[in-house]
Formats: structure tokens, C-alpha cells, sequence
């Protein structure tokens, strides 16, 4: 018995299985939580450099809409080379990228050239690229639809784990640290920050290479969706893949959704630390800083995992309309958070927009990725629909940066109305078929022409 009948006769799990998952879930995390701390150490950085070359915020700016955009057009490209390479392989050529380039940007900082860093964050971003897809490819094989909501909470999870990872490890290599109660290193220059995530981005690369299998059926274990037919590499023409994903209309609706996620999530990503710093000034030692940092992944990461269990059971796996509801709530948020002005309250707003912003990301991103593309198109669906993020987010970099320039009073007003577009989306598919019936409807086509 094949197809979507099939799906409802959920069979349990071998007995070894979900630890051997486990391990290999963990493993896979923990190389893109390291891709999350070689992504988000430029914020850090950022005050330093500015400090030390004297760049303008729409300078800054422009090296993270180059990193973002790339990365926007590295996940469709990298989305259909993932379904052919395999996700661990993606993930790998990510990890031996990212890795060359972050040593690249610490080496760069002898010159000082804008050029030059804009081009080396630029590769970066492409690179980089490789990892969601991958991950995602990985996981869908291992997961069934209605465990996958659950999923993308734990990956919101472990990309929160790398930016608290990065901003804490950032502020001591800054401000100086004790080494293991032992060993006093003194405040370091800005280039560590990007050396020292190299280095564990290494560590967790060659663990990940020898640990993880991209199927189930690779560690031993029958397939988790036989109707997803994910056995082995599933060798398909790159434009049959495209054209299924294109021709899906829900996928267009969730990735323009996705860009009003991003251009929020980015927004507080990429600036926090520098708004922080220049208009409560709030130094990275402070506990005010550590407050923020610590809170932003947490919240974050509760938002992640609470969403993602909502649509799984409350919703049956339908993630538009909790999506919906975090969006106008979103905005909401930055409205109020635009008319208090204190520090203790650009605490609090700072941490409620993130909330809000990843939990979006996670359900959107990479469940509903997994629901519409299947084992078979997860990585050319998660690619499509996540690179949309990024193409919003790069209104956050050189966009923002020059309106930051006139004035910080832009800052909240910037990200407002895409919580508003983003939750209007939503809305207008509410109605429609749940997105696994969607994808379910047009994987034939793709089967019959591989």
C-alpha cells in the first residue's frame, strides 16, 4: 500500500531507534548551532570594527545585506544540489565553507578594506547556505509529519543555542576571561571572534562526518515515511523538483510570509547589540547585556518548541494559523515597544519581538518546508521557502543601517509593518487544504519523471 493512505497507520518505532535518532540529531544540531555562532558574531563585532575603521552603520549594513543575500540565493541554489548530494554531504561542504571564511574576515581586519570583507562575508553567506537544507533533507527521512512540528521547536532550539554560544563567548573574548579557573586571558581583538567559532564549527564537523547517517535506513532501521519513498538518494531532475515547488501556490504564500519573519528576525539579530551600546549604553560585560543576551535565545527557543507543539496537536499539523496569530501579535509588540525608552523596557520588548519572530521561523521555515516538500523535495522546498527569509532580511542591513544613521527613532517603526503583512498571509490561507495534503497531491508528478 502506497500514498497518503498509508501515512495514517503509524507503526511504532523500533525499540533502538529513537536513541540512534537522538545521536544523530544531536550531532547534526550541533554543527548548525556552530554555523549560528560563525553567523552571528559580525553584531558583535560590529562596534568594534566601527571603532577601528570608522565605517557608518550603512557601511556595516552593507556587508550584512551582501552575507544575506548570498545566503538567499545560495538556499535555492544549495535547496535542489541538497536533494542530489545528500544532507550530510551539503552540510559538510557548508561547514569546510564557513569554516575557510570566518579565518578569511579575522585575517581581513590587517587591511581594514570594506571591499574585502563585504566579498569574504559575501562567500560566507553562500556557503552557508548549504546547512538548513541539508539539515532539514536529514531530518525529514527520520521524522514523521506529525513529529516535525516537534522538530523544528528542537531546531529553533539549537540555532538559539548558537547565538547565546556566540554572545556570551563574544563578551569574554572581548573583555577578558579566566580559562578554566586557571589560566587569565586579557580582552583579545575583534578577529577572534570570528577564529575561535572556526575552530568549533571544525570540532563539530568531524564528529558530525562520523556520526551521522542521512536515513534511517542507512543506520539499519526501516524508513519512518515509506510514502515519502526515502530510501537511498533519491536521484531526481533538478527542473521536475522546481517545477512541482513553483507550481504549488502555498509554497509562494509561506515564503513571502517568511520574508516579513525575516526582516523582523534580522532586524533584532543584527542590530541589538549595537542599539544597546549606543543609544542605553549598556556595555557587552554588563549583567544588563548578559540579561539580554541569555534572554533572547531562551525565549526564543521556548517560542520555538510551544509553536511547534500547538500545530502538531492542537492544529493537526496546520501551521498558518498559529502563525497568523504570532504575526499580528508581533506587531503589536513593536508598536508598544517604540513608545517606552528606558533600558529595562528595551529589554523586555527586545525579548518578546524575538519570541515572537523565531517561533514564526521555526514553524514556517522548517515544518511547513518538511510538510510541503516531503523526504523526497525537503531540501529544494525548505531552500525556496527559507531563502525568501533572507531576501526580507536583507532590508535589515544596508536599508536599516542608513536609516539608522539619521536616527535610532527608526529602529521599531522599520520592523512593524511586516508583522502586519505576514499575519494578512497567513489569513488568506487558512482556509485552504493543509500543506502536507498539498504536497501529497503533487508528488506524483515528480515520481512519474524520475
Amino acid at each position: 500500500m502506497t500514498g497518503p493512505a498509508c501515512a495514517s497507520v503509524l507503526v511504532p518505532h523500533p525499540p533502538a531507534f529513537r536513541p540512534r535518532r537522538g545521536l544523530n540529531w544531536a550531532f547534526i544540531g550541533l554543527l548548525y548551532t556552530s554555523f549560528y555562532m560563525c553567523r552571528y558574531n559580525l553584531p558583535l563585532a560590529s562596534s568594534e570594527i566601527r571603532n577601528e575603521l570608522g565605517f557608518s552603520k550603512a557601511q556595516i549594513g552593507s556587508i550584512i545585506t551582501t552575507a544575506l543575500l548570498a545566503y538567499a540565493c545560495g538556499l535555492i541554489i544549495n535547496g535542489f544540489l541538497t536533494d542530489r548530494l545528500g544532507g550530510k554531504r551539503a552540510m559538510l561542504i557548508g561547514a569546510a565553507g564557513t569554516i575557510t571564511m570566518n579565518v578569511a574576515f579575522g585575517v581581513a581586519s590587517f587591511w581594514g578594506l570594506l571591499w574585502l570583507f563585504v566579498l569574504i562575508r559575501g562567500i560566507d553567506g553562500y556557503v552557508q547556505a548549504f546547512g538548513a537544507p541539508g539539515m532539514v533533507k536529514i531530518n525529514t527521512a527520520w521524522f514523521r509529519h506529525t513529529e516535525r512540528g516537534g522538530f523544528a521547536g528542537i531546531f529553533g532550539f539549537m540555532i538559539n543555542l548558537g547565538r547565546f554560544g556566540i554572545n556570551n563567548l563574544g563578551a569574554a573574548l572581548l573583555g577578558g576571561f579566566v580559562f578554566l579557573g586557571l589560566i587569565r586571558i586579557p580582552p583579545l581583538h575583534w578577529r577572534w571572534l570570528f577564529w575561535v567559532p572556526a575552530g568549533i564549527a571544525l570540532v563539530a564537523a568531524i564528529c558530525m562526518a562520523l556520526i551521522v547517517r542521512d536515513t534511517p535506513e542507512q543506520a539499519g532501521f526501516p524508513p519512518v515515511n515509506p510514502h515519502e519513498e526515502t530510501a537511498g538518494h533519491v536521484q531526481i531532475r533538478i527542473i521536475d523538483v522546481f517545477r512541482v515547488i513553483a507550481r504549488n501556490p502555498v509554497v509562494w504564500v509561506v515564503a513571502c510570509a517568511y520574508a516579513c519573519t525575516g526582516a523582523v528576525r534580522q532586524g533584532i539579530d543584527q542590530w541589538f547589540p549595537l542599539f544597546m551600546r549606543e543609544v542605553h549604553h549598556v556595555n557587552f560585560q554588563s549583567a544588563q547585556f548578559q540579561i539580554l543576551a541569555a534572554s533572547i535565545p531562551f525565549v526564543a527557543s521556548a517560542g520555538s518548541l510551544i509553536s511547534g507543539f500547538v500545530s502538531d496537536k492542537l492544529f493537526d499539523g496546520r501551521r498558518a494559523p498559529v502563525a497568523a496569530f504570532l504575526y499580528f501579535l508581533e506587531s503589536g509588540i513593536i508598536l508598544a515597544a517604540a513608545q517606552f525608552h528606558s533600558v529595562n523596557a528595551a529589554i523586555f520588548f527586545l525579548v518578546l519581538i524575538s519570541l515572537t519572530a523565531n517561533s514564526t521561523h521555526s514553524i514556517l521555515g522548517t515544518a511547513a518546508a518538511m510538510d510541503i516538500g516531503g523526504a523526497k523535495m525537503a531540501g529544494s522546498a525548505a531552500g525556496v521557502i527559507d531563502s525568501f527569509q533572507y531576501f526580507g532580511g536583507s532590508f535589515a542591513g544596508y536599508f536599516l543601517g542608513a536609516l539608522l544613521d539619521r536616527s535610532w527613532g527608526n529602529y521599531f517603526y522599520f520592523m512593524a509593518p511586516f508583522g502586519i503583512i505576514g499575519g494578512m498571509l497567513m489569513l488568506s490561507i487558512l482556509g485552504r487544504i493543509t500543506l502536507t495534503k498539498q504536497a501529497q497531491a503533487v508528488a506524483p508528478s515528480v515520481t512519474a519523471n524520475s
